[in-house]
């Protein structure tokens, strides 16, 4: 994912998901002695720290070092062992992910097996600490937030796409909300290809207008004029580092500078450069000191 475009999981509501860590975090410490042969009933992540450790999954053969990240997926035999003379360490975290009730979401993506942790150095402090702290018989509530940052991280570097029809079949409700989220996050991590909107609506299993209207009825916009608030969003976080309208036009695929400006007024409710000024008074604190409304209406002005 790319530092503006974000995570795959950015447009999923935060009451959808449920995280489940199902058993005490795994402070693993292995020597050339440890070896471990099994399969869980539960998602398992595995993170390196230090040493290497050997994994083979099905008929394939994984080398774990340290800043790289393994998902071993409910019911998947494995074996693991250590055949270096330096200690092995990391941390492995059983758990489960359901949205929108008991929707497994791990089943409905495909991911990499393997990935190295792009912010690995970013991480692994946190890692250390999550590990470091960890009770042997319980799970605490710090715990549960900094491991959904570890996943996240792990399924924006591993996303390869959205399963079709999931490894489980859903049905009424929850399919629909699922398959408003896959499109929703489809757009949102690429809402400069003009044909992503279109795309998601193709991949999802209903029919177009009725997918239509649902993505409409839950998001308040239809897929194409979610990808123009996408889009003027982009937009948004580019002018805040300080490129001017012109080239923001350019950089999101516009030829005319002012049809852009009037583009993300109608989207925004305010002009790319009312935008910049918005911005600026906050920066110079001409906010600070009141209340929430107060605020709201004193960054509202143009």
């Amino acid at each position: 994912m790319d530092e503006i475009g974000g995570s795959i999981l950015d447009r999923v509501p935060a009451s959808a998901l449920t995280l489940t860590l199902t058993r005490s975090a795994i402070r693993m410490q292995h020597s050339r002695l440890w070896r471990i042969e099994k399969e869980n009933p539960v998602e398992d992540l595995v993170i390196a720290l230090e040493g290497r450790g050997e994994y083979i999954v099905g008929k394939e053969r994984f080398p774990l070092a340290p800043g790289e990240a393994m998902l071993l997926r409910r019911g998947e035999a494995f074996c693991g062992w250590n055949e270096g003379a330096d200690l092995y360490t990391g941390l492995a975290q059983h758990f489960t992910l359901g949205i929108y009730g008991d929707t497994d979401l791990i089943a409905q993506m495909d991911l990499r097996r393997k990935v190295r942790l792009s912010r690995w150095d970013e991480l692994a402090p946190l890692i250390r600490s999550y590990r470091q702290s960890a009770p042997p018989n319980s799970v605490t509530l710090m715990q549960h937030h900094l491991f959904m940052v570890f996943l996240i991280a792990f399924i924006d570097d591993a996303f390869l796409g959205w399963r079709q029809g999931g490894a489980v079949p859903i049905d009424g409700a929850a399919a629909i909300d699922l398959a408003v989220m896959k499109a929703a996050a489809q757009i949102s991590t690429a809402p400069l290809d003009p044909e992503v909107a279109a795309q998601a609506v193709e991949a999802a299993p209903y029919n177009d207008d009725y997918f239509h209207r649902a993505f409409r009825d839950r998001l308040g916009r239809t897929p194409r004029q979610y990808q123009e608030y996408c889009r003027m969003e982009r937009a948004m976080s580019l002018l805040e580092r300080g490129m001017s309208p012109s080239q923001v036009a350019e950089e999101i695929g516009y030829a005319d500078p002012y049809y852009f400006s009037r583009a993300f007024k109608r989207q925004m409710g305010i002009s790319p450069r009312g935008h910049q000024q918005r911005v600026k008074r906050a920066q110079d604190g001409q906010v600070m000191g009141m209340d929430e409304a107060d605020q709201a209406r004193a960054l509202g002005q143009a």
